[in-house]
């Protein structure tokens, strides 16, 4: 009997980025190999619910999020989230947990993959839910379907990712090379891997799969031909989730609400955003449904006007929720984002930090959002505005409708799971 090839997929991060990996490693666990999922260690119970094998990496990233440092990156800052004693933990854990795999896929946030996928010897892919790949298209993380850049704004463009991947480097250029010094690999330059005089050939060129939806933005032209566009990764829980009866009444109880929901982000004032949330709410004279995440969003008392007019819950499967909203406020996740315009739903978008900010640049320019309101900048009157404008604007809610078709036409983990087999067989 043949066995089935050994995937181990490592996927470290929030709920919302874990999520689409998980929905990656069925779809290859349906098409006959076995997977594993080597992920932070508050994960297991969920992945193991799944069906699907799973490893320990230290860490746990809520609590990374909820630390000091968490926090100031959520405010934009530039600061080190995980130490070096952390980060070697984590590698050594991500080694132990792919020995004898026969492929090995890494996610953006453990880009360190990298070094791994060296030490293994074995066909190697970055699997990345956010748009990676340099281009000329557009800076790092500024995400745009219709720039035209001249030469020099075009080079400037493609410059902002070498000098991502530098910065990248450079903050952990040291531990790095010691545990590339222990697994009996060379160092790297100080510029990182892209300026390597000699290359692994299977890392040469490494693969990428970017779990995208090309109806939200399109591929660049010059992206690289190792650059496959899937389509995004969904994890469909519909038919397992039984929601609490409570909910079910408050649906029907009323007109359709909006949903509100910061995902993974964790917010060091969840009362005062809370109150912004009430507020903007009142004011335009909607219903909602709070999703608390890890932010606390809707953990305090609710105001007497408001008890039959919000609901808050802790989490509720996108899948299962965006048909019964009729607009979503929210932090412009690249999982999130998807989700919503999957569901065919216009956005308010509260970005905090990263690729949130493209995100919430990208849906505006489809029409299926009013203008961003960083975090920073969210305030009861901007914050009202921009619900009556998604709840009313009969315009965004057809292009949003259009968009939520062409994204349920895709089939991002069938096209991953296609191409990862084509790339086995080279």
């Amino acid at each position: 009997m043949i066995q089935p090839q050994t995937i181990t997929i490592l996927a470290i991060g929030s709920t919302g980025d874990l999520y689409p990996y998980c929905a990656l490693a069925l779809g290859l666990q349906q098409a006959g190999y076995s997977v594993k999922v080597a992920t932070n260690t508050n994960f297991e119970a969920f992945v193991r619910n799944l069906g699907l094998d799973f490893a320990a990496i230290a860490g746990d990233f809520q609590a990374l999020l909820q630390s000091e440092a968490g926090l100031e990156l959520l405010q934009g800052k530039t600061v080190k989230l995980i130490e070096d004693d952390l980060l070697k933990q984590q590698m050594n854990d991500a080694l132990n947990a792919a020995q004898g795999t026969e492929v090995f896929i890494f996610n953006h946030l453990a880009i360190w993959g990298y070094h791994i996928a060296e030490r293994l010897e074995v066909p190697s892919l970055l699997a990345s839910t956010v748009p990676l790949s340099a281009t000329r298209q557009f800076p790092f993380l500024q995400f745009s379907n219709h720039a035209n850049p001249n030469a020099l704004e075009g080079c400037l463009n493609y410059a902002s990712y070498i000098l991502v991947e530098f910065l990248t480097t450079w903050q952990s250029y040291e531990i790095i090379n010691s545990i590339r010094q222990e697994w009996d690999l060379p160092p790297l330059p100080r510029l990182g891997a892209r300026f390597r005089k000699e290359k692994p050939r299977y890392l040469s060129p490494l693969p990428i799969l970017t779990g995208v939806s090309p109806s939200i933005l399109s591929p660049p032209a010059d992206w690289e031909s190792s650059v496959h566009v899937t389509g995004a990764w969904f994890l469909d829980r519909v038919d397992h989730y039984e929601p609490p009866a409570a909910l079910t009444e408050f649906l029907e109880a009323g007109e359709t609400p909006i949903c509100v929901g910061f995902g993974s982000m964790t917010e060091p004032n969840p009362e005062t955003v809370t109150q912004i949330v009430f507020e903007a709410i009142t004011q335009a004279k909607q219903r909602a449904i709070i999703l608390s995440g890890w932010s606390g969003l809707g953990k305090t008392e609710i105001p007497d006007l408001l008890k039959d007019k919000v609901f808050v819950i802790d989490s509720v499967p996108h899948s299962w929720l965006f048909t019964k909203v009729k607009a979503v406020v929210h932090h412009g996740g690249s999982g999130t984002t998807a989700a919503v315009c999957r569901a065919g739903l216009p956005s308010v978008v509260v970005p905090f930090f990263a690729d949130q900010l493209g995100w919430a640049k990208l849906l505006h320019q489809l029409g299926v959002s009013p203008d961003p309101i960083p975090r920073k900048e969210l305030a009861v009157e901007s914050l009202a505005a921009a619900i009556t404008m998604a709840t009313n604007h009969s315009s965004m809610q057809q292009k949003a409708a259009q968009l939520g078709m062409k994204i349920r036409s895709e089939n991002g983990v069938e096209q991953a799971v296609s191409i990862i087999s084509q790339l086995l067989q080279k």
